[in-house]
């Protein structure tokens, strides 16, 4: 099935078909519709695997979509040109310019946190730039899976879209094949595995990885409205977001009115019992509930979390539903280890709460003396995809911008840069390598061709050519 897909979309690429802008728009245009026509079945789809509600899933999959393929629809032509370049001196008269070009066939291997948004919106620039595409949506949503495999095959050209369902056997299978690119969006451990495989065909690879995404806080004369944001950014889809904050550094006597008026932002969005909200998600399978209640039982360990390690709202969780509270966690002050101040040094060093993203509604809130302490601590760690800032300092925000190094950096809010289509999206590091997003994705997904013309007559080449007398080699270094 892997290589039969493979081998239409190449089939259909190498006729040129795609090259044509016509073609590019129908594609897009299809998709959209798909969004829009059959926006109940994808729905439908997303409240079965991560309790999504309809108003949850247009704000963060179908709407995101829909904004992406409309900007890209309104500026195809003008990315699609070609680009003018100067020539040097010595090559003159000469005129060059660069010409996009599709690469081929590109994979798209998708997670199951944002099921739709994330398998579309790559899909959308690769179609834009005039590629072929073959898709392997997350096994782990199922609903959603299904649905877009009965779906995009009706929406798109035939062989221009070619939907590949199943898990580790069938993505192995397509990672045996060849391909001009792969991008995935999911973890660090499969990451590897992709580039390896892609390494076989040296096949150019974008990963959308994760990490743990810090956020850092001393805005205390808006503490109540930069509660409310991070709140929103940490437990929208419960937590099931790459670039969610996976922890909260502050200073020690600020840990409390935090804490406080993130309890109040939770009760203003989900009610006195998210579990009724239907605003709420659930977590995605048993497996990755079991994961978070077992990282957040041995945080919270008497004989392993020392002083002020404790759930100070919410942690309650009922499997059954998959339904885990919005949870705020007091963690203890990092310790100094051997190379600075280390999230995971001395006892709690193997605690999958401070080591591994955590993703899932849990918020430890970690002390620290100061904002240069907090670089300190981000900077003993992985490069994370994601770094929220709410100072009213400038010093501040220009510390953490200049000091450290992260996919992007997001003041006073989070969430956000991750659906604007103008803005580049993607890690660094740990957290990824290459961006995609708007014109982005459209340059991710393309080759720019340097394409030169050099006219015989005057023939000034005639002075590069043997021999190379006095006057030549005078001229030459003049011109050079």
């Amino acid at each position: 099935m892997s290589a039969a897909a493979v081998t239409a979309a190449r089939r259909l690429a190498q006729t040129g078909e795609p090259r044509r802008l016509d073609w590019r728009r129908r594609q897009l245009t299809g998709i959209r519709e798909m969004l829009t026509e059959d926006a109940d079945r994808l729905t439908e789809a997303l409240e079965a695997d991560l309790g999504k509600s309809p108003a949850q899933s247009q704000l963060t999959e179908m709407g995101v979509v829909v904004s992406e393929i409309d900007h890209m629809l309104k500026h195809l032509e003008s990315w699609a040109a070609p680009k003018r370049l100067g020539v040097p001196t010595f090559l003159r008269p000469a005129k060059a310019r660069l010409r996009p070009q599709p690469l081929g066939v590109v994979l798209i291997i998708s997670p199951w946190n944002y099921p739709v948004q994330l398998c579309l919106s790559p899909l959308v620039g690769a179609l834009a730039a005039g590629n072929t595409a073959v898709v392997k949506p997350s096994e782990v949503a199922p609903h959603t899976s299904e649905a877009l495999a009965e779906l995009l095959p009706r929406h798109t050209s035939p062989d221009a879209v070619q939907v590949v369902e199943g898990g580790v056997e069938e993505t192995t299978e397509l990672l045996e094949q060849r391909f001009d690119h792969i991008i995935y969006t999911g973890n660090g451990h499969v990451g590897r595995i992709v580039m390896r495989a892609a390494a076989e065909h040296l096949t150019p690879v974008t990963l959308e990885l994760g990490g743990k995404t810090p956020t850092w806080f001393d805005d205390d004369e808006n503490l109540e409205a930069a509660a409310r944001r991070i709140a929103w950014t940490k437990f929208t889809n419960a937590g099931q977001t790459c670039v969610a904050p996976d922890y909260v550094l502050t200073t020690h006597d600020r840990v409390q009115p935090l804490t406080d008026a993130l309890e109040k932002a939770c009760r203003q969005m989900y009610g006195r019992d998210p579990q009724a909200s239907a605003d709420y998600g659930r977590i995605v399978d048993e497996k990755h509930f079991d994961r978070l209640s077992a990282a957040l039982e041995e945080h919270t360990a008497p004989n392993r979390a020392g002083a002020g390690a404790a759930v100070a709202f919410g942690g309650h969780h009922d499997r059954e539903q998959r339904y885990f509270a919005p949870t705020v966690v007091h963690s203890p002050a990092p310790r100094r280890g051997p190379q600075g101040l280390d999230l995971t040094a001395g006892p709690r060093g193997d605690d999958a709460l401070m080591c591994q993203e955590i993703f899932g509604p849990v918020l430890p809130i970690v002390p620290v003396e100061s904002p240069e302490d907090a670089v300190e601590l981000i900077r003993s760690g992985e490069k994370p995809l994601a770094l929220y800032v709410y100072s009213d300092s400038d010093e501040t925000r220009e510390l953490f911008e200049e000091e450290t190094s992260s996919g992007g950096v997001v003041h006073d809010a989070g969430l956000i840069q991750a659906g604007a289509v103008t803005i580049p999206f993607g890690g660094v590091g740990e957290s990824g390598m290459g961006a995609y997003h708007g014109e982005a994705s459209f340059r991710r997904f393309s080759h720019y061709k340097p394409v030169v013309e050099k006219p015989y007559t005057p023939d000034t080449l005639a002075f590069a050519m043997p021999p190379l007398g006095r006057i030549k080699r005078g001229l030459l270094r003049k011109l050079m």
